[in-house]
């Protein structure tokens, strides 16, 4: 990855987000939970979106539980949030692809239907009340959280993988995809700034199985070293958290950041053609599902 330089900002003396209501899809675990408790703790209003909930009794947090596995359920979430009054939409929700090609029950190959596609459902059935002027308030922002400025590329006319089935290919789809749909929303929706975070690596569940299958010796030692050699979400929520809220990043739409929030390059493919394919074959997927975006 490479650093952005026509964009900096100085993190505040102090945070506050009082007053701020926030939706987390993929809220309820991982990064998404770390960062769910961070914006609480600050005053923020969180809606949690996710599979289960865990954080009941926590003030300022609610959940809104879904399957996000199916766009239908990612359809009725875009419906359900209040986007009229949201302040933040942050994207969190991310597996990574078996060892052997697994489907939802709509049929899309895992990774790219969750990590990906349910994102694009949900933004478009969000985006049109969330791009709005808002003369008494500041402009909405859309974080999307993918490995944007990595250089991943999508295999456009596979995006599915049921031609070919690899598991790094099916994840770069993921990858690609999330970048695009950054670029896209950018361009689409004047009214909101979006924008791509790179977390690199998180001590998180989906990371049990990237290099050996889970259960076994390697796989252990793996774990290990992945514990021992990255941060954890809160950690990671801790760094970036003044990200959210600094003046600085206002009309900066489709700029990304690292783990660090630091802001950096897309990757070098990022171009209106590219995305543009990638977000009609994703939009072609999410059809067959019988969902229109």
């Amino acid at each position: 990855m490479k650093r952005d330089k026509t964009l900096t900002w100085t993190p505040p003396a102090t945070i506050d987000f009082i007053g701020k209501k926030i939706a987390i899809v993929g809220g309820t675990g991982g990064i998404g939970r770390a960062l769910a408790h961070s914006f609480a703790a600050k005053g923020a209003q969180v809606i949690a979106v996710g599979r289960t909930f865990r954080d009941e009794g926590i003030a300022g947090i609610n959940p809104l539980l879904a399957d996000l596995s199916k766009m239908k359920e990612a359809e009725r979430v875009g419906r359900m949030l209040p986007a009229d009054t949201l302040d933040i939409l942050l994207f969190t929700t991310g597996i990574f692809a078996d060892y052997v090609r697994q489907e939802t029950a709509d049929g899309l190959e895992q990774d790219e239907a969750i990590g990906y596609l349910n994102r694009l459902v949900i933004l478009r059935n969000t985006a049109p009340r969330l791009d709005q002027p808002r003369p008494d308030r500041n402009r909405p922002r859309v974080f999307i959280m993918g490995y944007p400025g990595t250089g991943r590329q999508a295999v456009v006319n596979d995006l599915n993988s049921e031609k070919n089935y690899a598991r790094w290919t099916a994840h770069q789809n993921s990858v690609a995809g999330n970048e695009a749909l950054v670029y896209d929303a950018a361009k689409r929706y004047p009214n909101i700034d979006v924008f791509g975070l790179n977390p690199g690596f998180v001590q998180t569940d989906i990371r049990d199985e990237i290099f050996f299958k889970r259960g076994g010796f390697l796989n252990r030692i793996g774990y290990w070293l992945t514990a021992f050699l990255t941060s954890t979400p809160e950690d990671y929520a801790q760094r970036v958290l003044p990200l959210f809220i600094v003046p600085e990043l206002t009309g900066q739409s489709g700029k990304h950041f690292d783990k660090n929030g630091n802001a950096i390059l897309p990757s070098h493919w990022v171009k209106d053609a590219n995305c543009e394919e990638i977000i009609r074959a994703s939009e072609a997927l999410i059809s067959r599902t019988g969902i229109v975006v």
